[in-house]
């Protein structure tokens, strides 16, 4: 779905090597999620918690980056072939300053 709720359809649908590898991130990811909320049931202490957290951060951050790119070489390029440049780069840019939001 795109930033108004609306699905979009996808220009080049991502390879079943690249579904398995975004979804074995995620499932990674996942299990840190859950590793640490063990954590905080055990009350472990604050310092490795924190950690793993910026641990998920990264994770999700390499993922991101990863669909980020293969967006831009895919469905950008795509869109900038067909005529839709403008509506291709704005997008691009919001996706850009949502990133950059702390």
């Amino acid at each position: 779905m795109d930033h108004t709720g609306e699905e979009r359809k996808v220009s080049h649908p991502r390879t079943l090597k690249e579904k398995e590898q975004i979804i074995n991130r995620l499932k990674r990811i996942e299990g840190q999620v859950r590793g640490i909320q063990n954590m905080v049931e055990t009350d472990r202490y604050c310092t490795d918690i924190l950690i793993q957290i910026s641990a998920i951060n990264a994770a999700l951050k390499k993922v991101s980056l990863n669909l980020l790119e293969r967006h831009t070489h895919h469905c950008v390029v795509d869109a900038i072939k067909s005529g839709n440049e403008a509506e291709a780069i704005e997008e691009l840019m919001g996706v850009f300053e949502r990133f950059t939001k702390s």
